[in-house]
C-alpha cells in the first residue's frame, strides 16, 4: 500500500469574493452571460446570473447511475468519454456521495473532471457534504460497501503510481478507476482465502484517506454544507431558523476546518455539532422530507412556517434538499418552497429511475428521462 504525509493544509485565506475563469470566448455555448462570482471559503454564496441551474440528489457509490442522471441533465456527454456539455450551466449534487456503492472516489473524481472542464466554459460544479460525507470523516464506515473498500486500496495504489501527486491522481481517477477494478476482479482469487486480510488493509486505507487531515476528507472540506446560489439553497438534510441565525459561513468554514484536521489550540478538531450532529443538524434534518399524508394539519402549519421563517432569513426563494428517499420521484412541498430530490437512484438504496431538478429562470421543472420530457410540475414559476 502506497504510504503518504498526511500533514495539514495550511489555514485557508480569509474568505474573499472572487470569480470563476471567464468563459472561453471561441466556446459556441458562450452567451457571454456575466461572471459567476462566489463568496466563502468553502462557497457558500454564488452569483450565476442567467444560469441554467442543475441538482442532482444522492449517488451513493453508484458511477452508471451517476452517468445517466449527469447525461440525462444535460451537461455529461453520452460517449463514454466523460465530457462535460452542460456549456454554462452550473451542477449542484447534494451530498451522499459515500456509502453504499463501490465507485464513490470515481463519482467524485468524474465532478471534479467535470468542473474543471465547466469552468472553461462560463459553468461550474459544485457539491455539499451529506450525512454519509461527515460520518464516513468520522470514522464510521458500518456502511461502506466492500467494493468500496477495495476501490480505497486500488485508489492508494494508483496514487502512488502518481508519486503522490494528489491532483494528478484525484482528477485522473476517472479515467481508469474501471481498468483497476476490471482486473481486481480477475485477481479475486488471490484474495480468497484472505479476506480477513483484504479487509483489514481497506479499512486501512480508508482510514488513511478520511480521516480529519487525510487527502481525502481535505477534498471534501472544500464543499459546503449549505450553498445558496442566486435565490435558491441547497443543503442535505434541511436548514432551519437557528442554522441561519448561527451563521451559514460560520457553520460551513467550521466543517472544513475539521474536515481538514485543523484547530486552532493544536488538538484534534471538535466535531462541528450544529451542521453534523443531532436529528435537525443540517446534514441529518428530515423535517421538510416528511410524508405529509403522516401528519396532522396543523403539523403541516407548522412545518410550512417553520420553512417560510427560514427562507426569509436566508433571502431565499425555494430550498433543495436530498437525505430522504422519494419513492415517488422528484417533488415539491409547501407551495414549492421545498424541493425533495433524493429518488433513491443507487443499486444501493433503491436503484430507481435517475431524475433532476432543473431551474432556468426562476422556474423549476423535474426532468425525468433522457428525452427531456416535462413532469407535472412543468415550469413552476418563482418570479
Amino acid at each position: 500500500m502506497a504510504s503518504l504525509c498526511l500533514t495539514p493544509l495550511p489555514p485557508p485565506p480569509p474568505s474573499q469574493p472572487r470569480k470563476l475563469l471567464e468563459p472561453n470566448s471561441s466556446s459556441s455555448s458562450s452567451l457571454n452571460l456575466k461572471p459567476i462570482v462566489v463568496n466563502g471559503n468553502p462557497p457558500t454564496f454564488v452569483s450565476a446570473p442567467g444560469r441554467r441551474i442543475v441538482a442532482v440528489g444522492d449517488l451513493h457509490g453508484d458511477l452508471d447511475q451517476a452517468r445517466c442522471a449527469l447525461e440525462m441533465a444535460g451537461v455529461l456527454s453520452s460517449d463514454g468519454e466523460d465530457l462535460w456539455t452542460g456549456g454554462e450551466t452550473v451542477l449542484i449534487q447534494l451530498g451522499d456521495i459515500l456509502d453504499r456503492g463501490d465507485d464513490e472516489i470515481a463519482i467524485l473524481s468524474l465532478l471534479r473532471s467535470l468542473d474543471i472542464q465547466a469552468k472553461a466554459e462560463g459553468g461550474a460544479v459544485f457539491q455539499v457534504n451529506g450525512n454519509h460525507e461527515t460520518m464516513n470523516v468520522e470514522g464510521d464506515f458500518r456502511y461502506a460497501a466492500s467494493g468500496a473498500f477495495d476501490e480505497c486500496i486500488d485508489f492508494l495504489e494508483y496514487l502512488d503510481e502518481c508519486t503522490n501527486d494528489w491532483e494528478e491522481a484525484f482528477a485522473g481517477w476517472i479515467g481508469v478507476s474501471g481498468r483497476w477494478k476490471k482486473e481486481r476482479k480477475m485477481s479475486q482469487n488471490y484474495w480468497g482465502p484472505l479476506n480477513l486480510v483484504k479487509r483489514q488493509k481497506g479499512m486501512i486505507a480508508r482510514s488513511m484517506l478520511l480521516r480529519p487531515g487525510g487527502p481525502l476528507a481535505r477534498e471534501l472540506a472544500q464543499h459546503a454544507v449549505v450553498l445558496k446560489v442566486n435565490d435558491w439553497v441547497f443543503c442535505h438534510g434541511g436548514l432551519l431558523p437557528h442554522h441561519v441565525a448561527y451563521g451559514i459561513e460560520r457553520m460551513n468554514g467550521e466543517v472544513s476546518h475539521w474536515m481538514r484536521g485543523l484547530s486552532e489550540s493544536g488538538d484534534s478538531p471538535q466535531i462541528p455539532f450544529m451542521a453534523t450532529r443531532g436529528y435537525d443538524s443540517v446534514v441529518w434534518n428530515r423535517l421538510f422530507s416528511r410524508d405529509v399524508s403522516d401528519l396532522e394539519d396543523y403539523q403541516i402549519k407548522q412545518i410550512h412556517s417553520i420553512l417560510e421563517e427560514t427562507l426569509q432569513a436566508v433571502g431565499a426563494t425555494a430550498m433543495v434538499v436530498g437525505h430522504t428517499p422519494q419513492t415517488l420521484g422528484v417533488n415539491c412541498k409547501y407551495n414549492c418552497s421545498i424541493w425533495r430530490i433524493d429518488v433513491g437512484m443507487s443499486s444501493g438504496v433503491l436503484n430507481s429511475r435517475p431524475e433532476v431538478l432543473e431551474v432556468r429562470d426562476n422556474k423549476a421543472r423535474v426532468i425525468r428521462s433522457r428525452r427531456d420530457t416535462y413532469s407535472e410540475f412543468q415550469a413552476i414559476d418563482y418570479i
